[in-house]
């Protein structure tokens, strides 16, 4: 089945009661049982929903997974993968992550004596030179937030493999219309539902999937214990989201595109990330394991100044300045403040990220509108 075919219909049946063709939303939290134990599959909302099941089942399909399961945040999927560890246990992680991940990692699980390396993961003899027989995890984000770097895939599951590690990826910047890390050797396969499975800025949800029934048990249970599961009206909107997943992603690519070859032969831009670009380090990698490039670039400005990065975001008017990324419409954040203010400046300025990085969620406008935008914006960094 082709992946526009499986965002409509992988894991999704009609309503056995109604005929209904869209999934209902049950908007329960406790199911009737016709004696102790004698139940028809459900008994309390926290560990089973039908509309949850159904779009745990969608996502894995769409990630070419056996089993899917879904949190009521991102963070809630990564802090389920972070409770498979225990003291002593030692992570791999990229140095160029999302801030909430590193804060997960570094401000809570480092407390219960859990070791995190961040080291740049386009070096595979970085990445060796931290493995050691307490290595279980390796964390990859490809591309990476915010500086897109590419980490190729099977170079670390090879790496994980040899170690008797877990590889978990995640894979929220490209989606899995344009990625598909399973395939590449991952192990498990994270997403911020929010963004683009999402894709219209409505709901908060995370997701994992994996092929492992052992390492789905043991993530079910923690799922189930912890409670960060998500409520069926969520659920039912991230369903809706997906069945367009594939008409989005090739808006954003196109429009990504545009704009990133706009920044980099404008005057008053500096330096341009997008993995599409033939000299992007990563591109070759990018091109054997992605689709398509996506939607998301950072960019600084030829006058390189705090100064001069505030002013083009007070300046954007469609671009809107807000947290998050992958809606339908096109956003602009300071990575600096926003997203990874939680990472010290010290590591953020050696790892590549300045001050003065700004970071585009290109939407699904009309592109001649967006370019205009940026234009105007540009224009007051002078």
């Amino acid at each position: 089945m082709h992946f526009e075919t499986k965002v409509l219909h992988a894991g999704i049946e009609p309503d056995p009661v109604t005929g209904a063709i869209m999934t209902p939303i049950y908007q329960t939290s406790t199911y009737v049982q016709a004696a102790p134990g004698d139940h028809k599959g459900y008994e309390y909302a926290r560990t089973q929903n039908p509309t949850r099941d159904v779009l745990q089942q969608n996502i894995a399909a769409l990630e070419g997974a056996a089993y899917g399961l879904c949190f009521s945040t991102g963070m809630g999927a990564v802090d389920a993968v972070a409770k498979l560890l225990a003291p002593g246990d030692e992570v791999i992680a990229t140095n160029d992550l999302y801030g909430g991940t590193y804060r997960l990692f570094t401000k809570i699980f480092a407390n219960y004596g859990i070791v995190f390396h961040f080291v740049n993961m386009g070096d595979e003899a970085a990445v060796r030179a931290k493995v050691n027989a307490r290595t279980k995890l390796l964390w990859a984000e490809t591309p990476t937030n915010p500086l897109l770097r590419i980490i190729d895939i099977k170079a670390m599951s090879v790496i994980a493999k040899e170690a008797g590690a877990l590889l978990a990826v995640d894979n929220t910047f490209a989606s899995p219309y344009l990625q598909q890390p399973m395939a590449l050797g991952a192990d498990l396969v994270m997403h911020s539902v929010t963004k683009y499975i999402g894709g219209h800025s409505d709901l908060v949800m995370g997701a994992l999937v994996m092929n492992d029934p052992t390492l789905q048990e043991r993530l079910s249970y923690i799922q189930n214990s912890c409670g960060a599961t998500p409520g069926p009206m969520d659920c039912f909107l991230a369903l809706r989201g997906i069945k367009t997943l594939h008409l989005r992603m090739q808006r954003h690519c196109e429009n990504g595109e545009a704009v990133a070859t706009y920044l980099a032969e404008h005057p008053l831009v500096g330096k341009v990330y997008w993995p599409g670009f033939e000299e992007h380090p990563g591109h070759a990698v990018a091109r054997s394991q992605m689709k398509g490039f996506g939607g998301m670039i950072s960019f600084t400005l030829r006058n390189d100044s705090i100064e001069a990065a505030m002013a083009f975001l007070k300046s954007t008017k469609l671009f809107s300045l807000a947290e998050s990324l992958g809606g339908v419409e096109s956003l602009v954040g300071h990575p600096a403040t926003m997203t990874h203010a939680s990472i010290p400046r010290e590591e953020r300025i050696a790892n590549g990220l300045s001050d003065s990085l700004i970071r585009l969620s290109v939407g699904v406008e009309h592109i001649d509108d967006l370019l205009d935008d940026l234009s105007k914006a540009l224009m007051a960094t002078r």
